[in-house]
């Protein structure tokens, strides 16, 4: 969330076991309270951390929590023996550094089917259960954001985090201008507002007047479930990546306590981790990242 980058990587050699910890320093203290999203930040982190070693040839054996004594611990990934990496895993591992969140319009084209069920696949490969959400789901889904979004911005607290993190040049952490994105001339656009009373530095421009949205969950909550979760939305956005799918996450009504709220209400009981907004938009920069040094410690 807010491109805060929450984890550290810490190699022993003596086990070839490379360790994923949280860093604590990077935590929302008021968008995250719980940690749920950087659970989920770390979870992605993590099948990327898998792919690689898959495609290095070898096979990561993947511990999550392993010690109740350090909760910062989220994950041990031991480098087992050889391993021959699937096309797939070749084909996630190379749409890594092509994915990036895409907050721009996208066009009125849907997604096709195929494509979707594709994307459910991915979801379900690590756990999670992505629902494809139909107009009505989306509208009720949609007010819901812009509901939660509108109780946050009355915040103080939130705002200052929200400056801390987005807006202006930023060459390592957050989200600079260039990956804001623009507003919607005639109503909210389907993004979340990152700098509150100024104009978005995209300027204006007409999104999509349907949006499709997706709502990623797992079947229950809590630290293990948000670390699968995190790996379920990363192979879904690989995935989407490699199709050519543009993505943007919507996170704000599942930061309050009527979370629940976004579930289907026709669905089985489910936690819901992740709102996406899917569709076909223009290529967009990407936004900075921390070097190598400074999140590895060996």
């Amino acid at each position: 969330m807010h491109n805060t980058q929450p984890w550290r990587f810490r190699v022993v050699f003596a086990t070839c076991t490379i360790e994923l910890r949280a860093d604590p320093e990077r935590t929302l203290l008021v968008t995250d309270p719980s940690g749920r999203a950087v659970h989920i930040a770390c979870g992605a982190a993590l099948l990327n951390l898998r792919l690689a070693a898959a495609v290095a040839g070898r096979e990561p054996v993947v511990q999550l929590l392993a010690d109740p004594d350090q909760p910062l611990l989220l994950a041990t990934v031991r480098l087992a023996g050889p391993h021959r990496a699937q096309p797939d895993e070749r084909e996630l591992h190379a749409a890594i550094t092509r994915r990036h969140t895409n907050r721009g319009p996208f066009s009125g084209r849907p997604v096709p089917p195929g494509v979707l069920a594709e994307l459910a696949d991915a979801a379900r490969v690590e756990g999670g259960i992505l629902h494809v959400l139909d107009r009505d789901e989306t509208a009720r889904v949609l007010y819901l954001v812009r509901d939660a979004e509108r109780d946050r911005l009355a915040d103080p607290a939130y705002r200052a985090e929200l400056a801390r993190w987005a807006g202006g040049p930023r060459d390592r952490e957050g989200i600079p201008d260039s990956a804001l994105g623009p507003r919607s001339p005639d109503r909210p656009a389907p993004v979340r507002e990152f700098t509150p009373g100024r104009t978005g530095p995209a300027g204006y421009a007409w999104f999509e007047e349907n949006p499709q949205l997706a709502v990623l969950s797992t079947h229950f909550g809590g630290r293990a479930h948000w670390l699968q979760a995190g790996q379920a939305l990363q192979r879904v956005l690989l995935t989407a990546t490699g199709r050519g799918i543009a993505a943007s996450p919507l996170t704000q009504p599942l930061e309050t306590s009527d979370a629940w709220l976004v579930r289907d209400p026709r669905s089985e009981h489910e936690e819901p981790q992740m709102i996406l907004r899917l569709g076909y938009g223009l290529p967009v920069p990407p936004t900075p990242r921390r070097p190598v040094k400074d999140v590895l410690d060996e």
